[in-house]
């Protein structure tokens, strides 16, 4: 009987050691230390029930179709966001106030397109208002987005554009590819592959496939029932999320 007793009582010993054991190594593992830095995102794309979409522009190098870009987005009643540099300001000036004269947003786009990963935390800040100052003296009012230079960001570089300039990161979740000089069809494709609702879609000026390409998209969009929108007026200023896709929601 004594045996059996001792057996018992080193067999619950046994168990409870293994419960404590379990719950040590489960709390090990969602422990997230002290100093631990959490991942910052740019705005990819936007959770939204309406069917809206945003189309943007990069520009940043020369102005080869600025009147067609425009002729083209006019008659179907679409305002786009053009991410300019500061130097394509300095260079093409008129351009820019063509955008924002025909109703598009101006966007900061970098004052001279470097790699932001690369930069001190200083030389970031003064490069990006750099370019703010000269889109505003170009058409009046400072630009309130930011999208960095060969889509490159890290946590720095949005903490720094974000907290230190109160002004949005934005990235894109559709990729034309127009700048592979594929042809129109692919980039209308790349496009249609992947829009959905809240989309941000990428193209950029100076390429001689792009206008027929967003004529293209534009009509094709807007058959099944989608509106092009400015990224300021679809993404949420407050109280929101970002999720590991990029994706901003509401809380």
């Amino acid at each position: 009987m004594r045996m059996s007793y001792i057996t018992r009582k080193l067999t619950m010993y046994a168990a409870v050691a293994i419960i404590f054991l379990g719950i040590g190594a489960l709390a090990q593992q969602i422990t997230i230390p002290a100093g631990t830095t959490i991942r910052r995102l740019p705005i990819y794309s936007v959770q939204t029930q309406q069917k809206k979409v945003a189309l943007t522009f990069d520009v940043a190098w020369e102005n080869s179709d600025t009147e067609e870009l425009l002729a083209v987005l006019e008659p179907y009643g679409v305002k786009a966001t053009f991410f300019v540099t500061g130097d394509f300001c300095d260079r093409c000036g008129e351009d820019v106030k063509q955008f924002a004269q025909a109703g598009h947003d101006v966007g900061n786009h970098s004052d001279m397109h470097p790699h932001p990963n690369q930069l001190k935390k200083v030389d970031l800040l003064s490069d990006t208002k750099a370019c703010n100052r000269k889109i505003k003296e170009l058409i009046g009012t400072q630009p309130t987005l930011y999208r960095a230079p060969y889509g490159e960001y890290n946590s720095e570089v949005i903490a720094a554009v974000e907290d230190s300039l109160n002004m949005k990161v934005i990235q894109w979740d559709v990729d034309s590819m127009d700048w592979k000089r594929n042809g129109v069809e692919a980039a209308v494709q790349n496009v249609l592959s992947k829009v959905q609702s809240g989309s941000i879609i990428l193209f950029h000026n100076d390429l001689e496939t792009t206008v027929p390409a967003v004529e293209k998209v534009i009509r094709r969009l807007q058959g099944q029932g989608y509106e092009f929108v400015l990224v300021k007026d679809m993404i949420y200023q407050t109280d929101y999320t970002i999720d590991a896709t990029g994706r901003q929601r509401p809380n």
